[in-house]
């Protein structure tokens, strides 16, 4: 009640201040051969207004006292001007650049990609289509610093400097996707990046505004479901592409229009595809006995990757008020997906239902279902003050559901059930500019059936956060902390286990002992960073980041078998002892991450770069450790001994301190008018303390470079990348070798009538190189996909 107090004061109280603008500003805005510049964009700083420049690169704006415009055109260095009610008309002179800039929504505080301190990249527009795949891991991995954990195309999630699962937060417009992608890496993350505006990748913490969660990084897909500018007439856009290599179709729709300040939004995609094939590879080898008792290897090779389907549907509805100061909107968004999980069956003697299921009598394929609803609401109130200058409020409510089918019916359910609001308050404080909030999640997961390996649990984190700005002449600091209150509560089947005396028991209608267990965990986390533009275009950054991250329920309580990765799985509250397993979740510590990153930057001219440095000591690194005992259903834990193969690996959850760090880079030299050519690459090492070895499943560094070419109205590009071979590794892991991918692409621009219509052919992985990804759980069974040419159309209007 008293925190629902102060804010409704807060509210009040800024609601009844009276807008101040204290004067006008004029200006002209000019390129570095004094031409002028027009449709630039001009902002008052912390402000929701805008205004463009004329035919003579002129404008005027109204201003509070001290103010500060930030002046942006593509293909121009933006430019950020103090000003106050005394300035004389101004004369602002951008800089070209040949990197487009782009607006980084979760930034909050309206930076674009060039003024981010911390590293980042924004795949938008056609970039983004172009590149779009069915998962966000496939997506994204060729942006440096980026890879993906691969469970076969449909199943790919991001892994960013080394660090995936629970420790990248997914976001759809600034709130958690709340799927189940974080449990296990068969389970796909549910954003449609075919159906994105903008996905931006924040490498490093970025745990003040996302979470404890996210000290890898953020991955946050933009839409425009809730349009919060006015749209004056119908537009829209369609589009049509088939692969070869899975002989998939995909379909894409969007329609948008607005009238007296009310906005509607629809979008919806289609995908339909096969098993993908691949170049031929060997499988897993398997020992079976001949007639007469000895051993023998059997070698099988394969051309494609069995149970690698997909056949999903997503279709999203938005409308929004947009007014001088107020913004109201609300989405609904659907998704129905079913996709095969690879490596991942049992043996059944009759033919599966699904019609990509295998024949009668052969190893009967597994695949899921994923059904997920999602609410999301947006209020903004702009009210042009000289202290307060946003009131934003968003708020989410998803419901997802995962079915693994088999045998035409449901063996396991995941579920998941978030509430999720965000609530802030922009405001300038003397010289300094911010944002202050409360994050509010609650997550009810479940899961039911013979791979529910991870028990229901309730998931409840209360959080206040600040982050301010200031700029100092050519150098702009950035201070921020948060402030978590992290809640996990949970019935753990503790049958035959042993418990402590904290814990209350009793037992479920199927007669196991379940102890009642909750846990609660203060995080704190507080970064500062700083970037200096010390030349125009030019700068260099450093950020120091303290964060602190509570274990998930699948880190802490897991404790069952997970046929998709082939292993039994324990969490940190779990001991073995003489062959048994006891729950004694005693002395769980928080994952604390101090992370360094160092920065160089050009944007100006025909030349530019990125090249980023960090450096992440964590201690009490959650990660799964091979055990080097074995489980099956008849003897329980055993030793693992050579030629026993008929259990599966216990890996446990541990804790130890870890040190990961490494370079990234992304280089640029524009040739010509019409010609670029770009240099990329990354590397990280990923190591335990105290020579204590390897990370698991790292990937591999990568180097690649990249040709683009506009003539007239065609453009077309030539990506090779190499993934170098991977050795650095653990106990009970492989090497894997090393492969080189070249993609190219061309595109077509024609006008039909008022149609703009993009012809498109992309063709990955031109020499059909067989390339396996380290950093899979199924690197062996899945490799990547062969030579793929996809055939595309897009329409606008």
């Amino acid at each position: 009640m008293i925190r629902h107090s102060l804010v409704s004061t807060a509210i009040i109280t800024a609601l009844s201040s009276f807008s101040a603008h204290a004067a006008v500003v004029t200006g002209q805005v000019l390129d570095d051969k004094n031409q002028p510049i027009s449709q630039a964009e001009v902002h008052v700083h912390g402000k929701a207004q805008t205004i463009k420049t004329d035919n003579n690169g002129q404008f005027s704006i109204n201003i509070d006292a001290n103010s500060q415009l930030h002046i942006s055109k593509d293909n121009y260095v933006d430019a950020r001007i103090a000003v106050n009610e005394a300035s004389p008309a101004l004369q602002v002179t951008l800089i070209p650049t040949s990197v487009e800039t782009v607006v980084v929504y979760a930034s909050a505080l309206h930076k674009n990609s060039l003024e981010m301190i911390s590293p980042v990249s924004v795949l938008s527009g056609d970039e983004l289509r172009n590149k779009a795949k069915p998962t966000l891991g496939e997506t994204l991995k060729g942006l440096p610093g980026v890879n993906a954990s691969y469970f076969g195309p449909v199943s790919s999630s991001p892994i960013i400097r080394g660090l995936d699962g629970p420790r990248v937060k997914i976001t759809q417009n600034g709130l958690d996707s709340s799927d189940a992608s974080r449990i296990g890496p068969d389970h796909a993350t549910s954003n449609d990046s075919l159906a994105a505006e903008q996905i931006e990748v924040l490498r490093g913490p970025a745990t003040l505004l996302y979470g404890s969660g996210a000290i890898g990084g953020v991955v946050n897909v933009v839409d425009n479901r809730i349009p919060t500018d006015n749209i004056e007439q119908l537009t829209g856009a369609v589009e049509y592409s088939h692969d070869t290599v899975s002989n998939a179709n995909t379909y894409a729709a969007k329609l948008e229009t607005g009238h007296n300040n009310f906005n509607f939004h629809f979008d919806g995609t289609k995908r339909t595809g096969d098993d993908y094939q691949t170049p031929r590879f060997n499988l897993p080898e398997e020992e079976h006995e001949d007639h007469e008792g000895h051993d023998e290897e059997e070698h099988e090779t394969a051309t494609s990757v069995k149970n690698t389907f997909i056949d999903s549907q997503t279709v999203n509805f938005g409308t929004s008020y947009v007014g001088e100061h107020l913004t109201l909107g609300v989405s609904y968004g659907r998704i129905e997906t079913d996709y095969g999980i690879p490596a991942h069956s049992h043996e059944h003697g009759h033919e599966h239902e699904h019609e990509h299921a295998h024949e009668e009598g052969e190893e009967e394929a597994v695949y899921a279902r994923v059904e997920q609803d999602r609410w999301q609401g947006l209020m903004s109130y702009a009210l042009h003050n000289n202290w307060i200058e946003t009131i934003n409020l968003r708020l989410g409510y998803t419901d997802y559901r995962h079915a693994e089918i088999e045998d035409g019916a449901i063996g396991t359910i995941f579920s998941n059930e978030t509430t999720e609001a965000r609530f802030n308050v922009e405001h300038k404080l003397g010289n300094w500019h911010g944002m202050a909030g409360y994050h509010f999640s609650e997550s009810n997961y479940d899961a039911d059936g013979e791979e529910a390996f991870t028990p229901a649990s309730k998931t409840t984190t209360n959080a206040l956060f600040i982050l301010e700005e200031q700029q100092f002449g050519d150098v702009t600091v950035e201070l921020g902390a948060r402030l978590e209150d992290y809640n996990i509560d949970s019935n753990v089947d503790t049958s035959a286990h042993d418990h402590d005396h904290e814990h209350e028991e009793h037992a479920d209608e199927h007669g196991n002992e379940l102890t009642a267990y909750s846990k609660s965990f203060t995080n704190l986390s507080a970064s500062a960073g700083a970037i200096w533009q010390y030349t125009p275009g030019q700068s260099v950054s450093l950020s120091v980041s303290h964060s602190e991250r509570a274990p998930l329920s699948a880190e802490l309580l897991s404790n069952g078998v997970h046929i998709a990765t082939g292993t039994y799985e324990l969490g940190l509250g779990y001991v073995i002892e003489d062959g048994e397993i006891h729950f004694e979740p005693e002395n769980i510590k928080q994952e604390t991450s101090t992370n360094i990153d160092f920065g160089f930057r050009r944007f100006s001219g025909d030349f530019g770069y990125t090249v980023n440095f960090f450096y992440n000591d964590i201690e009490n690194f959650y990660y799964q450790q091979n055990t080097g005992l074995i489980f099956d259903e008849e003897h329980g834990l055993e030793t693992a001994e050579p030629g026993h193969d008929d259990g599966m690996a216990v890996y446990q959850f541990v804790s130890k301190d870890a040190k990961l760090y490494g370079i990234e880079f992304d280089a640029h030299y524009q040739l010509n008018a019409n010609a670029m050519v770009k240099l990329f690459g990354d590397s990280t090492t990923a190591k335990l303390a105290d020579d204590e070895g390897n990370l698991p499943r790292i990937p591999a560094n990568k180097l690649g470079s990249e040709l683009q070419y506009t003539i007239s109205d065609w453009q077309f590009s030539l990506t090779g990348t190499h993934y170098f071979e991977q050795n650095d590794i653990t106990a009970y892991e492989t090497a894997t070798d090393g492969y080189t991918l070249f993609d190219a692409q061309a595109n077509y621009q024609l006008t039909v009538g008022p149609v703009d219509t993009q012809f498109y052919i992309n063709i990955d992985n031109i020499t059909d190189e067989l390339g396996f990804v380290h950093s899979s759980f199924i690197k062996d069974q899945a490799p990547l996909p062969g030579r793929n040419f996809r055939l595309g159309v897009r329409g606008y209007f």
